[in-house]
C-alpha cells in the first residue's frame, strides 16, 4: 500500500531523514536538463498541474533521487536494499475533487520504462478526500510483491483485465486491481472501475468524493540502483 502525500504530511515520520548528496542526484538524473530534481526524503514540487513527490516513507530505505523534465516526463533512481517492506512510492499526483457519480470522465494514459530486476509495482493510487478508501491499480509488477487483502474477483473494466483484492491496513479500506498481464504503456478508463466498486459491489458510496489520483512506483527493493522512468503520463478528470 502506497502512502499518499496528503496522508504522509500529517503523520509521524516512519523512516529516518535521508542525507543524500547533490552529486548522487545529478549522477542519477538523465542527460537532458531536468527542470526539477531532489534527493530529499519528502522532496516535492508543483509543476504543470501535478504535484511531484519523492516520498521515501518505509523503514530501512536506501537512496532515491527524483528528476523531472516536465510534469508528465519524470523518473527516479533508487537504490533500496533487498529486504522486505515497501521503501517508497515516488509519484505524480493530479487532484480531481469530484464525486464518483458526478464524474463525466476520469482517464489516464501512461508509458514507463522499468527495470527487469528488483521488487516493485507500477501503480495508480486513488484516494477519496477523507482517506477512508484507497484504490490501487497495478499495471505491472516484479519480484516478491503482492496486494493487501484477499482475492475477490476477476473483472474486465476500463480497458483491462484485473484480479481484484480487498483488505484493510488498519486505517482505510484498500481495493487493489492487479492487471492480469504486465503493461508498460496504455490507457485506463478509471471511472467504470470506481462505479463497479461503488455500485456493483457496494464497497463505498457513489457520492464519495475522489480527491487525488496518483501514479508512481511502489518500490520494495532496487539493490545496486535502478532507474524507473515515466516517459509520458496524462490524467484527465472532470
Amino acid at each position: 500500500m502506497a502512502k499518499s502525500a496528503l496522508r504522509k504530511v500529517g503523520r509521524a515520520v516512519l523512516a529516518p531523514a535521508m542525507a543524500f548528496g547533490a552529486v548522487v542526484g545529478l549522477a542519477a538524473a538523465p542527460a537532458s536538463a531536468a527542470v526539477w530534481n531532489t534527493c530529499d526524503q519528502w522532496g516535492n514540487t508543483s509543476l504543470g498541474g501535478y504535484k511531484l513527490y519523492n516520498n521515501i516513507w518505509g523503514s530501512g530505505a536506501g537512496s532515491q533521487c527524483y528528476w523531472a523534465n516536465s510534469a508528465t516526463n519524470w523518473g527516479v533512481w533508487a537504490d533500496h536494499p533487498h529486504t522486505g517492506g515497501i521503501k517508497s512510492y515516488p509519484n505524480s499526483t493530479k487532484t480531481i475533487n469530484k464525486t464518483i457519480d458526478s464524474l463525466s470522465r476520469l482517464t489516464s494514459s501512461y508509458d514507463v520504462s522499468v527495470p527487469s530486476s528488483g521488487a516493485y509495482n507500477t501503480s495508480y493510487d486513488i484516494w477519496d478526500t477523507d482517506h477512508e478508501y484507497e484504490i490501487m491499480l497495478w499495471v505491472n509488477d516484479n519480484g516478491a510483491v503482492g496486494p493487501l487483502g484477499t482475492w475477490q474477483a476477476n473483472v474486465t473494466l476500463g480497458g483491462h483485465s484485473w484480479n481484484v483484492y480487498k483488505g484493510s491496513n488498519g486505517h482505510n479500506q484498500v481495493f487493489s486491481f492487479l492487471r492480469t498481464s504486465d503493461s508498460r504503456s496504455g490507457t485506463v478508463d478509471i471511472k467504470p472501475i470506481l462505479r463497479w466498486i461503488a455500485h456493483t459491489k457496494g464497497w463505498m458510496p457513489g457520492n464519495e468524493t475522489i480527491g487525488d489520483v496518483q501514479f508512481g512506483y511502489e518500490i520494495t527493493s532496487s539493490a545496486g540502483g535502478h532507474h524507473f522512468t515515466t516517459n509520458k503520463l496524462t490524467i484527465d478528470g472532470g
